[in-house]
C-alpha cells in the first residue's frame, strides 16, 4: 500500500491517498469547495473553473478538481485571490444565463442559485444582449431550456460513461457551444432521467413534472422502488394524496445514486386507473359494492364450490401481504399457491434463488457469463454496475441468449441450453476463461428459468458454477436475476406449493379441468384470464388492469408507495417501504384485506396488527428482520424437482416492452409516450417498433 500524502488545507493537516485530487483533500479537511462540472462518479472535465483554490508556490489559482495532491502541499481556499477568482467565474457564468428563476422548475433546488448567493456578487457589469439557444428535443422525459446551460458537460459524460449510450454531445465552440442529441433524436437509454439530477441548472428538467409544483410544496418520503428487483432507494414527493415525482436516494451497495427511467417516471401511473372500492360481478357485469358484501360473495362461493382453492401472487406485492395470504390458505387447507406467476422453475434453499454475489460484488468479479437475461431491460441500474466493472478493464463477458446491445462488449456465444451444455462439458473456449478467473460469476435470468426445462437449465448452470470454481470460501458467483420486486420475499416466506400442491402451471391446468374452482389473484396481472376457465376469480390489487378485468370479485389494495412494507431485492436484501400517500377511496393495505377476509370466513388469522404479523413472519424467516443487510445464504443446491431434458429452443427475452411490464406502468401516460417514441425510432431505422 502506498504511503499516504500529507496536505494542509486552511491550516488543517490531513492525510490522503496518493492520486487524491485537491478538491477531495479539501473536503476531507472540512473545507467547502463550490463546483458545477465536477461529479465524483464521472470523469474529470475541469470546465467550470468554480473550484479554484490557491496552492502555495503556484503562480495562479488552480482547478482543484483536476489537480492531484503532492506531498506537503499547502492549500488555501479562503484567500482574497480565491474569492476574487470565484466571483469572476460566477460573473462569466451569469453573463448569458437568463434571469428566469421564478418560472424555472429547478428553482429552490438549483446549484447555480445557491452558489451565486454564496460566491457571487450582487450586481452585473454586463450590458450587452444575452445569448439565446434554441430548445432541443430529447424525447418525452427530458425537457430542455438550453439558454440556461452552463456547459458543465455532466450530461454528456453520464450518457457516455455510466449509461453507455453516447447520445448526448456538444457542437460548436466557445459561446456558440450547444449540448444536443444526435440529430435531436429522443434519448434511448433506460437511465436517461439521471441527467436531470446531474444538471446543476435548469437546462435539463423533468418534462412530465414541468410546471406542476414547487419543491417546498411537496411532502418528501424516503422509501424503496418496486418496478424491478433491484430495490433502488427512492424519495417520493407528494402533494395532498397525489404523487408528483420520484427521485433516487444514495445507497452505495444497491443503486449508488442512479435510478432507471421506469422507476423515476412511473409516478403518474400511481394516480390513474386505481381501484378505490370493492366490486362484485353480477349478471356478467362488475358492480361497486361494500367490503362486507364482497366478503359475503367470497364466503358463499367457497361454501358452495366443490373444487379446490388456489392463490397466485404477482410481481409488485409486499412480503407481509404474501405471508398473510399464505396463512389464510393454510386455514383453508389448501397447498395450492405460487409466487412465480411467470412459471420460473426455482426451488430449494435460499442460495438457489438469490443474486449471491451481491450487486456491489459485481465490481469484485473478473469474468461474467449471462444466461437467458438482458440486464439492460430487466435491471437497468444493475446493468450500469456491470458496465462500471467492464470499464475498469480485464472483465471478459459472454452471453447466451438473443443478441442485443447491453451497453458493454459481450460476446454472444449461443442462443440456448445447448451452448450451456457445451460449457459444462468443457467444449467451449469460454469455459476456460471462467476456470482461469479468480472470481468468475454467472447471472441466470428468468428467460432461462421460466420455461418447461427451467429446472434442467438451473441444474446445468449450477454444474458449470461448481466446475469452474464460482462457489468457494469467500466467493459465490452463482446468481439469479429476478425481474419482480415481490419474488424473493415470496419465496422467503414459502409462498410456494405445499405438499401435493399445485404450482402455477398446475393451478392453470386445474382450472381448466375443474379441479380448481376458486383462484385468488394477488396482484397477478400477467395471468391470462382465459386460461383460468370457469374458475371463480378473486382479484386483490391496486389497479384496474388485466387481473381485475376478468375477476368475479375485486378487493382494492394499496400500491407500494401507500404502505409500510418489506420488499426483498434480488440479492436478498430486505428493505422497508414507507407510506408516502394514503390509498384512494376504500382501498386497504394488503394484509388487512386478508385478515378481514379470514374473519368473514370464520377462520380468523392469528394476528390483528402489523407488528404481530411481522413477529410471526420473522419467526418463519428471521433473515427478513435484518433490514438492509445481506444475510449469507450458503451454497446453492441441485433442485429436488424432476429435471427435464433440455429443450433446443433459444432463450426468449422476458421483457418485450420495457415500459409496460406491470399494471402501474401500463396505467402511466408517460410510459405510453416512451413506448410510442421507441416505436417511432425503431420504424425510422427500419425496425418493427417492438424490439425490447
Amino acid at each position: 500500500m502506498s504511503e499516504r500524502v500529507n496536505v494542509t488545507v486552511d491550516g488543517v493537516a490531513v492525510e490522503v491517498e496518493p492520486g487524491t485530487t485537491i478538491l477531495q483533500a479539501c473536503e476531507a479537511a472540512g473545507a467547502e469547495i463550490p463546483r458545477f462540472c465536477y461529479h465524483e462518479r464521472l470523469s474529470v472535465a475541469g470546465n467550470c473553473r468554480m473550484c479554484l483554490v490557491e496552492v502555495e508556490k503556484a503562480p495562479k489559482p488552480v482547478a482543484s478538481c483536476a489537480m492531484p495532491v503532492a506531498p506537503d502541499m499547502v492549500v488555501n481556499t479562503q484567500s482574497e485571490s480565491v474569492k476574487s477568482a470565484r466571483e469572476g467565474v460566477m460573473e462569466f457564468l451569469l453573463i448569458n444565463h437568463p434571469l428566469d428563476c421564478p418560472i424555472c422548475d429547478q428553482g429552490g433546488e438549483c446549484d447555480l442559485q445557491d452558489q451565486a448567493l454564496g460566491y457571487g456578487v450582487d450586481s452585473s457589469r454586463f450590458e450587452d444582449n444575452k445569448r439565446a439557444v434554441e430548445e432541443k428535443e430529447m424525447g418525452p422525459l427530458v425537457k430542455t431550456v438550453m439558454t440556461r446551460c452552463i456547459h458543465c458537460t455532466r450530461c454528456v459524460r453520464f450518457a457516455t460513461e455510466v449509461a453507455g449510450v453516447p447520445e448526448i454531445g456538444a457542437i460548436g465552440r466557445g459561446e456558440d457551444m450547444e449540448i444536443t442529441t444526435y440529430l435531436e433524436a429522443s434519448l434511448e437509454s433506460e437511465m436517461s432521467g439521471n441527467v436531470i439530477d446531474l444538471c446543476p441548472v435548469g437546462a435539463l428538467t423533468s418534462k412530465p413534472y414541468a410546471f406542476t409544483a414547487r419543491p417546498w410544496e411537496l411532502r418528501k418520503t424516503e422509501t424503496i422502488d418496486a418496478m424491478d428487483a433491484v430495490g433502488s432507494n427512492i424519495r417520493v414527493d407528494v402533494r395532498g394524496r397525489e404523487v408528483m415525482r420520484i427521485l433516487p436516494r444514495d445507497h452505495e451497495a444497491v443503486n449508488e445514486e442512479w435510478l432507471s427511467d421506469k422507476s423515476r417516471f412511473v409516478w403518474d401511473g400511481l394516480n390513474t386507473q386505481r381501484l378505490d372500492r370493492p366490486y362484485v360481478r353480477v349478471d356478467d357485469k362488475l358492480q361497486a359494492t361494500n367490503w362486507q358484501s364482497a366478503f359475503d360473495a367470497i364466503a358463499a362461493r367457497l361454501k358452495a364450490g366443490s373444487g379446490q382453492v388456489a392463490a397466485l401472487a404477482g410481481d409488485l406485492v409486499c412480503t407481509e401481504g404474501q405471508f398473510a395470504l399464505k396463512s389464510l390458505m393454510e386455514k383453508l387447507g389448501s397447498p395450492h399457491l405460487d409466487c412465480r406467476q411467470d412459471g420460473a422453475k426455482l426451488s430449494g434453499p435460499r442460495a438457489n434463488y438469490l443474486f449471491n454475489t451481491g450487486i456491489a460484488g459485481i465490481e469484485d468479479a473478473d469474468a461474467l457469463l449471462l444466461i437467458g437475461t438482458n440486464p439492460r431491460l430487466e435491471a437497468a441500474v444493475l446493468n450500469a454496475r456491470i458496465r462500471k466493472r467492464w470499464l475498469a478493464g480485464n472483465f471478459p463477458i459472454a452471453a447466451i441468449g438473443q443478441p442485443t446491445d447491453l451497453t458493454y462488449d459481450a460476446e454472444f456465444i449461443g442462443a440456448g441450453p445447448q451452448t450451456l451444455a457445451e460449457l459444462v462439458a468443457g467444449k467451449h473456449r469460454f469455459a476456460d476463461v471462467l476456470a482461469k478467473a479468480e472470481r468468475p460469476m454467472l447471472i441466470l435470468g428468468q428467460g432461462a428459468l421460466a420455461r418447461a426445462d427451467g429446472a434442467g437449465v438451473f441444474a446445468q448452470a449450477l454444474a458449470l458454477a461448481e466446475k469452474t470454481g464460482m462457489i468457494s470460501d469467500g466467493w459465490n458467483g452463482f446468481n439469479v436475476l429476478h425481474t419482480a420486486a415481490a419474488r424473493v420475499g415470496g419465496m422467503d416466506v414459502g409462498f410456494l406449493p405445499g405438499e401435493d400442491g399445485r404450482d402455477r402451471d398446475g393451478i392453470i391446468e386445474g382450472c381448466q379441468t375443474g379441479d380448481v374452482s376458486t383462484v385468488i389473484l394477488y396482484g397477478a396481472d400477467e395471468i391470462d384470464r382465459a386460461e383460468l376457465g370457469d374458475a371463480f376469480v378473486i382479484y386483490v390489487g391496486s389497479h384496474g388492469d388485466r387481473g381485475a378485468h376478468g375477476a368475479d370479485v375485486i378487493l382494492p389494495a394499496a400500491a407500494y408507495t401507500e404502505k409500510q412494507a418489506i420488499f426483498v431485492n434480488t440479492e436478498g436484501r430486505a428493505q422497508m417501504t414507507e407510506r408516502a400517500a394514503f390509498p384512494p377511496g376504500e382501498a386497504r393495505e394488503d394484509w388487512k384485506i386478508f385478515r378481514a377476509l379470514s374473519d368473514s370466513l370464520g377462520m380468523t388469522l392469528d394476528f390483528d396488527t402489523v407488528d404481530a404479523l411481522r413477529a410471526t413472519l420473522f419467526e418463519h424467516a428471521p433473515q427478513l428482520a435484518r433490514l438492509d443487510t445481506l444475510v449469507p445464504a450458503g451454497a446453492p443446491e441441485k433442485p429436488a424437482t424432476d429435471v427435464r431434458d433440455l429443450d433446443e429452443a433459444a432463450f426468449a427475452p422476458v421483457v418485450t416492452d420495457y415500459y409496460f411490464t406491470n399494471p402501474i406502468a401500463r396505467a402511466s401516460a408517460t410510459m405510453a409516450a416512451c413506448a410510442e417514441a421507441k416505436r417511432e425510432r425503431a420504424l425510422a431505422i427500419g425496425g418493427t417498433g417492438t424490439d425490447g
